[in-house]
């Protein structure tokens, strides 16, 4: 059975090309290299060096076994970070409940910064609507929330407000909405208006119904999808329509009651009193700034 100390002499011969360059890069003398290597041969039955040549080539069965033999050794890498991770108490997994209109690409470096700090820690990104996010964390069913705020305390969670998320209210261009310089409650009346809704019914207090005629939807992603084919009107977080409307797609709506972006305010949250590792703590940390 090769050693995991013969698959370094192996690997190290075939990246320099050498058996000393490979001594040199592992602290050994070339003869020490070339009798591991002899040896690894003879366990696994052919030759991985063409040794006629001045420099050793690697043999066609060579070629082959490299791939593995690096596989091999990355397992045993993976292997040796997990430990270490077990050893130093972080968690197996963190489960991460968030509203999809959060999904921003500060978060998702986050998440890529988390993934190289805690490497034998896995992620569970799930998607949900924000009324319901605290009830699923007070639950004990995700670590960390990630929501819109409800605007008023959470039984059960530790709530910490990060910032505000810009929205815009659009249509597509041919809507009759955007023949009018501008619009009041009034004109908004007999337009067909897209919310959100939670599958148990739940709306968020600063998304008002302004329309007699609503369709509801459980995810931004999902109404914008719905406004980009003329089904109606929204609010939509700007960083998910900003492209569409610079591309001309959609088109912002003129609201005579918006003085400025409307920018709901953003929460991120915790089961109270509940003892954080160290890998949940980093990443709820760092999510606390994805606004910043």
């Amino acid at each position: 059975m090769p050693s995991i100390e013969q698959l370094k002499m192996f690997i190290a011969a075939a990246e320099s090309g050498s058996f000393s360059a490979a001594g040199r890069t592992l602290g050994k003398g070339q003869s020490a290299v070339s009798t591991g290597i002899v040896n690894l041969e003879v366990d696994l039955g052919f030759e991985l060096f063409d040794r006629t040549t001045r420099k050793p080539q690697l043999t066609e069965n060579g070629e082959r076994m490299l791939t593995y033999a690096r596989a091999v050794l990355m397992q045993v890498e993976n292997m040796t970070t997990a430990a270490d991770s077990i050893f130093s108490g972080e968690e197996t997994s963190v489960r991460v409940m968030l509203d999809d209109a959060l999904m921003l690409p500060s978060l998702s470096q986050a998440l890529i910064e988390f993934g190289e700090k805690f490497p034998a820690t896995r992620i569970d990104l799930l998607s949900g609507v924000s009324p319901d996010i605290p009830g699923i964390v007070a639950q004990d069913q995700a670590d960390i929330g990630l929501m819109f705020s409800g605007g008023s305390v959470q039984k059960g969670v530790e709530q910490v407000f990060i910032g505000n998320l810009p929205f815009v209210s659009v249509c597509v261009p041919n809507h009759p909405l955007t023949k009018l310089t501008e619009i009041g409650a009034n004109e908004l009346l007999s337009h067909r208006q897209l919310l959100l809704r939670s599958p148990q019914g739940s709306v968020l207090a600063q998304f008002p119904e302004l329309s007699t005629q609503v369709w509801h939807a459980t995810s931004f992603h999902a109404l914008r999808e719905l406004v980009m084919q003329g089904v109606g009107w929204a609010y939509l977080p700007e960083h998910l329509v900003s492209t569409a409307i610079a591309s001309g797609q959609l088109a912002r709506l003129n609201l005579r009651f918006e003085h400025k972006l409307w920018s709901p305010p953003v929460e991120c949250i915790k089961l109270k009193h509940a003892r954080m590792g160290p890998a949940v703590s980093w990443l709820f940390d760092s999510i606390k700034n994805v606004l910043s």
